[in-house]
């Protein structure tokens, strides 16, 4: 779809009232009003009339499905812990397992299993007679699985009864969970303490649901001796001790990330690689990401050895606190990119990319920023747009793989925000000229609020809803400077040719707040920069709301008599530097840079592959770090950070 043709399609439905409004607005006002207050309050509704039929305490189903869902569905996508719908039920199988760890030549074995204590998804659809496939789509069958399993979690635990108070739920609780140890407890906490503060929210799909606060609430735990949640103090006692990496200011608590053989084969495990980082390795980028799901569930997810997958650092959406999971000196399998997870600490934030500030409080921000402060003065990283990196930015290393990298944290992650809170704002510079060589992209983030249709993963057709109007850090880039130009394409989102779109997953033509690039062009109100091998067009008009300032910094360019030069998704050594015993790992490009292009540089980068193939150090030369002596640079090629080698260009500053 064009986007600057773009026409929101809209349905039967909407275009009765959109009618109505017409030809009755002035007489029938009220009823119009009427009709619309009862269908914000018919999700709430559905939560009372389903408590009432298992006897589970409304409070109790609102606040399990405020904690895993903000009460918004995500239509039939699971969440990271391959659950459904409002209440997040889960089911074992797993169509696709993916490879956090990125490593192209060391594929994971996909398993197809999750591994849990309870699979609620599952159980509902055992106790209900329902196919799992409702369960997961229908809200109100979700809803009613949810409380079904519930209702039999807590019978098993109070002789066959259901509990007389809320209080004595927690056993339930802790099974729905699915997870054991503190990750469980940790759930129900979260339950109980959502209950005791309340909540409300008016939800992007239009629904009004509020949780009145109950501060009488105190559960009757499984075992009075695991931590509770609504009794810690502010500052841990842990992090006072020295047991995470975490500023003494922040709620920070450790819990490690699975690290186990998953089978006989010593090179099947789980899910990160114990490393001596910085000391071995420098550690260069902080990558941001969103969960896809709960704090709990992610936390959950990165225990489960079968999920390869982890990250250092998850923060917790209503108010910060800090689950720190793999030691920033160890590398996690998150970027699904192993030359960026090799170099980077990578930061989990609750939350669903399509939802943004639902999920993205003010409280998460300034929790992770302080985060972030703390670990790149430890760590010594620049806080700059190509260090501070969402997922999103991060490419991969083989051609195959592109397709499937993630976006987040999305187009509604402030990053103008974020980075003013790191005090290296983003925002700051004069109007672009004729003359300007580079530019970072700013737009205001309030007014900022392009047409985003869902993700194309989500709705594959071309009558999709665009996702609820809201502050975004997302510019979209035409092939000529019109609003009715197509959109650039990318050939690994679009292999015939076709414009790119504006769905929230299709990264083409996008950039974000604090990328910087190379200007192309400029005409009138419109700035082109080299993006990808091409001219990119964004409306730019001057003064106070202009959408891009000019920037300073390090460029480069193909050098003389090179009509095009390869541009990879790491920066490994080369092939004379790697042993007998350790296998090349040379790289297939995944792009060509043309002659006469400019890109915006982050500067040299460590040349180095981690070789790291065994749980067990069973192989010769077994974590080893291959350094090389060919010298890369980082540049800022189209949506995604990526490496040229230094023989190839000529590099100037701006």
């Amino acid at each position: 779809m064009i986007y600057g043709n773009f026409r929101k399609r809209i349905s039967p439905v909407v275009r009765l009232f959109a009618a109505l409004a017409l030809v009755v607005g002035l007489v029938l006002p009220t009823a119009l009003a009427s009709a619309a207050s009862a269908a914000s309050g018919q999700r709430t509704a559905t939560f009372t009339a389903v408590a009432n039929e298992f006897g589970v305490p409304a409070n109790l189903l609102l606040a399990v499905s405020y904690n895993e869902s903000r009460w918004t569905p995500h239509g039939d996508t699971p969440s990271s812990d391959n659950g459904y719908g409002l209440m997040d039920l889960r089911t074992k199988t797993v169509a696709v397992v993916e490879d956090g760890r990125g490593d192209a030549k060391r594929p994971v074995s996909q398993q197809g299993e999750i591994t849990a204590t309870h699979y609620t998804l599952d159980d509902a659809a055992k106790l209900l007679g329902v196919a799992s496939g409702t369960l997961k789509t229908d809200e109100r069958q979700n809803i009613r699985g949810a409380a079904a399993v519930l209702a039999s979690y807590a019978k098993q635990h109070n002789n066959g009864q259901l509990p007389a108070s809320v209080n004595g739920w927690y056993s339930a609780l802790v099974d729905y969970s699915g997870s054991t140890g503190e990750a469980a407890t940790l759930f129900a906490d979260h339950v109980y303490a959502t209950i005791q503060t309340g909540a409300s929210l008016h939800t992007g799909d239009g629904q009004d649901l509020y949780l009145s606060a109950d501060a009488s609430v105190s559960p009757l735990h499984v075992n009075t001796a695991l931590p509770n949640a609504l009794s810690a103090p502010a500052v841990p006692q842990l992090n006072a001790a020295g047991n995470t990496d975490c500023p003494a200011t922040l709620n920070c608590r450790f819990i490690p990330a699975g690290y186990a053989a998953n089978s006989s084969d010593p090179a099947d495990y789980g899910n990160y690689d114990p490393a001596d980082r910085p000391h071995d390795m420098k550690i260069k980028y902080i990558v941001i990401h969103d969960t896809e799901g709960s704090y709990e569930s992610a936390i959950s997810h990165f225990q489960d050895t079968h999920s390869y997958v982890s990250c250092n650092y998850i923060i917790r959406s209503s108010d910060g606190a800090v689950t720190e999971m793999v030691r920033p000196t160890d590398v996690s399998w998150c970027a699904g990119d192993w030359y960026v997870n090799m170099h980077s600490i990578n930061i989990e934030h609750e939350g669903v990319a399509t939802q943004g500030a639902t999920w993205y409080t003010e409280e998460m921000y300034k929790s992770s920023a302080t985060l972030v402060k703390y670990l790149a003065q430890k760590y010594d990283i620049p806080l700059d747009r190509q260090h501070i990196i969402g997922h999103g930015d991060v490419p991969t290393l083989s051609p195959g793989r592109m397709a499937g990298q993630h976006w987040d944290p999305g187009p509604y992650w402030d990053w103008n925000h974020y980075m003013d809170l790191l005090h290296a704002p983003t925002t700051n510079g004069p109007a672009v000229t004729q003359s300007t060589k580079l530019v970072t992209i700013a737009p205001n983030f309030a007014t900022n609020q392009p047409v985003i249709m869902q993700p194309l993963s989500d709705c594959p057709t071309d009558d999709c809803a665009p996702l609820p109007a809201q502050g975004s850090n997302r510019v979209y880039l035409h092939s000529a400077p019109s609003m009715a130009a197509p959109l650039l394409s990318d050939p690994y989102l679009h292999t015939g040719g076709e414009p790119g779109t504006n769905h929230a997953d299709d990264w083409s033509a996008t950039v974000e707040a604090g990328d910087s690039y190379a200007m192309a062009d400029k005409q009138g109100d419109w700035t082109a920069i080299w993006y990808g091998g091409k001219k990119g067009w964004f409306y730019n008009p001057g003064g106070a709301g202009h959408t891009a300032h000019v920037s300073h910094g390090q460029a480069l360019t193909p050098k003389q008599g090179l009509a095009s030069i390869a541009v990879y998704g790491g920066a490994y050594p080369e092939s004379s530097a790697y042993p007998a015993t350790i296998p090349d790992q040379s790289l297939t490009p995944l792009y060509q840079l043309p002659a006469g292009q400019t890109y915006v540089s982050a500067g040299k980068v460590p040349t180095d592959y981690f070789y790291d193939a065994t749980i067990d150090f069973s192989l010769p030369d077994d974590h080893m770090i291959v350094k090389g002596n060919e010298k890369y640079y980082q540049i800022t090629f189209n949506h995604k950070q990526a490496y040229v080698k230094a023989a190839d260009v000529q590099v100037k500053s701006y």
